[in-house]
């Protein structure tokens, strides 16, 4: 091998990524020229009309062309596959999902520093013809076959025709032809290069609650499938099954109902490369149009071309919409009532009407325009988010400009050539809008070979732990899983992914999961589920005393959801407990039963959902509800919240069982009093005190008097005035009664 083509193939490995899509691993040494920083997947904007690019300076010749490399080419216009077609005799075109004889392209670097492309489909030079198409048509290297190329900051490439010095670009107008005709690069002008391979020869093994659907389906074989899921899933609140529907990339004309513990899955490197024609929807028909136990299903990573130019999402908590790219309008309701939900790293093109939503958060997203409020409507790093909340609580809005420090959710991956990963996003500090619009995220690809599938009725808590010891990852398939033993996580950086809402149930009283005191674990799409002997903890998040510096590379738990009770006698004394520093939540529901199964005050037992010890700990997204002690409790510094959701227990037998020493109940959120550092937003505590309701809560949110304890924009409500929280913070807030339901609270101190 020589020097140029050493140099030329670890510059492709740079722009190509890691996983078939344009995403950035951890690079190699960049070619000379390139800057470290933008190749580890710094996004550009994709809207620009041109991007500032440096023509490469020409070698004086003399150095002979070395032999091709073979690779295939995705546009970023449309996230297909560039294709030469059966014969090579037709404009080359971003038309395919799969990388076949067809897409394969050679690529020969030229002694004068340009690069041409080879279709191996019938052995010819890709060349610019009079109409500035691409054409695999030349037998040896000329001037219409060479191109200079250009590096992207998201990892992708531009190329130039040197006929004509112009940019080529997918041009969706024209089928997605590729023709050399732009004066300058934006989104259509961009591609990305990936290694060529053999392809899959076998489908993981998800195991029977998991359906995969490929563009080669029928439409009505896809369809009839999720109908019948869906008729099973519906009103299936409490029930043992759990599913997956996972959509290759390409497109379907689908209507997906998603009910209960449910996961819709696209498996493309971006949104769009998987699209639904139809919906990704969730009903609240069964419950009569009141979304409020719409509860346990979850959709991400695809984009949504709604049928009528509008697509619903009525749900409440642990229903997590992420990742997704809705080309229309989004509404949050059914009509009835609504009860909170969480939206993160999407785009919505229209507008996003909340309709009852009580509260919301928008997270890192991108939308056409907002309408709705109720009590508490939250806005972080979120563009075009609503205006007026200098003005709150009139109307309710608390809008924070950017994210500080967060890590995406990992996600499963299907490339062109068939091959499954799980692509982990890098952390990224002081972050507005999604992270996948200009085309790259920054991160790591993990093949699927690296991880340990877990199965329901196979795996137990030792084989896990065996494999978790061995250095694997585990994906974890829907289903539900009886732990007689924790499941403990001790190496750094171990990705643990559940699909289907899978659930961990500890037996015997045990914690069902420990995490180390190491870097970079994430935890994504896991239900915890308290058995009937009550367990300490049901998630530790380090030992307790933990006091690594984990700044660098902290871990990150996405859509982790607890339930004390409701589907049977639940018990366990705090739900998550974190002692590490620096760790991100991104989206918790932890949730003492209120209704249904095991439902009791000496029933489904539970003192405190969660308990902060560790300091730099951030949380997007925390719902905490109906615990009989403090709902949250945090000791830790420098702690901070982006949206608190609680309700109170609703079935306190009476106020003398209730008493925290003198004082009349225990607060939804209590900041420890020796903490001296601690910032939390948008905030909401409600009270329902159904079983008694002369019972009065002193305060919502109990933190010390100190100028470092900072907490805007607060709400209290007595929900139909069942009930009294005295106080929203401290001593500070009138009273949520039934005189007078709602009470907020701007900032405190």
């Amino acid at each position: 091998m020589g020097q140029l083509r050493f140099r030329f193939a670890a510059f492709l490995v740079v722009l190509a990524g890691c996983n078939g899509s344009g995403h950035v691993g951890t690079p190699p040494e960049p070619d000379a020229g390139t800057d470290p920083a933008t190749d580890a997947g710094t996004s550009i904007d994709a809207s620009r009309p041109g991007i500032d690019a440096t023509i490469p300076p020409e070698t004086d010749g003399g150095v002979p062309p070395v032999e091709p490399d073979s690779w295939y080419l995705t546009a970023m216009a449309n996230y297909r596959v560039v294709s030469a077609g059966a014969t090579g005799a037709d404009a080359l075109a971003a038309s395919q999902t799969t990388a076949r004889a067809s897409e394969e392209l050679e690529i020969v670097e030229n002694a004068n520093g340009t690069i041409s492309l080879r279709a191996v489909v019938n052995g010819l030079y890709v060349e610019v013809d009079a109409n500035a198409r691409l054409v695999a048509r030349g037998a040896e290297v000329s001037p219409a076959s060479q191109f200079r190329r250009f590096p992207q900051d998201n990892g992708g490439i531009a190329l130039q025709s040197v006929t004509n010095d112009r940019y080529v670009s997918a041009d969706l107008n024209e089928g997605a032809a590729l023709i050399a005709d732009r004066m300058e690069v934006a989104g259509w002008e961009i591609f990305f290069l990936h290694p060529m391979g053999p392809p899959a020869t076998e489908t993981p093994d998800f195991g029977p609650n998991v359906l995969a659907f490929d563009p080669s389906m029928s439409a009505a074989d896809i369809q009839s499938r999720v109908n019948r899921i869906f008729d099973e899933m519906e009103d299936n609140q409490f029930g043992d099954s759990r599913y997956a529907f996972l959509f290759a990339p390409g497109t379907y004309d689908v209507d997906v109902n998603v009910g209960y513990y449910t996961h819709v899955i696209g498996l493309g490197a971006s949104p769009d490369e998987v699209t639904i024609r139809g919906a990704v929807r969730a009903e609240a028909d069964w419950f009569d149009g009141n979304a409020t136990q719409n509860f346990w299903r979850g959709a991400e990573n695809f984009a949504i071309e709604p049928a009528g130019g509008t697509n619903r999402w009525a749900v409440s908590q642990a229903a997590a919409l992420r990742r997704v790219h809705v080309r229309g309008g989004l509404v949050l309701d059914d009509g009835g009532w609504s009860s909170g939900g969480f939206l993160a790293d999407s785009l919505i093109d229209g507008q996003v009407a909340s309709g009852s939503q009580q509260q919301w958060l928008t997270r890192n997203t991108q939308m056409g325009s907002w309408t709705g409020r109720n009590w508490n409507m939250v806005f972080v790093g979120v563009v075009n988010a609503p205006a007026g909340a200098n003005n709150y609580p009139n109307p309710p809005y608390t809008v924070v400009d950017e994210s500080p420090v967060l890590r995406e959710k990992p996600f499963l991956v299907r490339d062109a050539l068939g091959h499954y990963s799980v692509f982990v996003p890098a952390l990224r500090t002081n972050t507005r809008g999604t992270s996948w619009q200009t085309g790259s995220a920054a991160g790591t690809s993990i093949p699927l070979s690296e991880f340990h599938i877990a199965r329901e009725g196979v795996d137990t808590a030792a084989t896990i732990n065996a494999a978790l010891a061995a250095g694997r990852h585990l994906l974890v398939t829907p289903g539900i899983y009886h732990l007689s033993e924790p499941i403990r996580v001790t190496r750094a950086n171990t990705v643990v992914l559940g699909l289907g809402l899978a659930t961990f149930i500890p037996d015997g009283g045990s914690i069902a999961m420990t995490i180390a005191d190491v870097d970079g674990v994430k935890i994504a799409g896991i239900l915890f589920d308290a058995g009937e002997v009550s367990s300490p903890i049901l998630l530790q998040v380090g030992p307790p005393g933990s006091s690594a510096d984990h700044s660098a590379n902290p871990t990150s738990l996405h859509d982790v959801y607890f339930r004390v009770g409701g589907a049977a006698v639940g018990r366990a004394e705090v739900s998550v407990e974190v002692n590490s520093d620096d760790v991100i939540g991104d989206h918790f529901w932890v949730w003492r039963g209120d209704h249904t199964y095991g439902i009791g005050w000496d029933l489904n037992t539970g003192a405190t959902g969660l308990i902060v010890n560790g300091d730099d700990v951030t949380m997007y997204g925390l719902f905490v509800e109906h615990y009989q002690r403090y709902q949250t409790i945090w000791n830790g510094e420098r702690g901070r919240t982006y949206f608190y959701q609680n309700e109170i227990p609703y079935d306190v037998p009476n106020q003398a069982s209730w008493m925290n020493g003198g004082v009349r109940g225990f607060a939804a959120y209590k900041v420890a009093d020796g903490v001296t550092t601690h910032e939390a937003w948008g905030l909401g505590s409600y009270c329902f005190f159904s079983s008694n309701p002369s019972v009065v809560l002193e305060r919502s949110f109990e933190v010390p008097n100190t100028p470092g304890v900072r907490f805007h924009h607060m709400v209290s409500v007595s929900l139909g005035g069942t009930g009294t929280i005295a106080h929203v913070i401290n001593g500070t807030g009138g009273a949520a009664s039934p005189s007078n339901n709602v009470s907020y609270v701007v900032q405190y101190p």
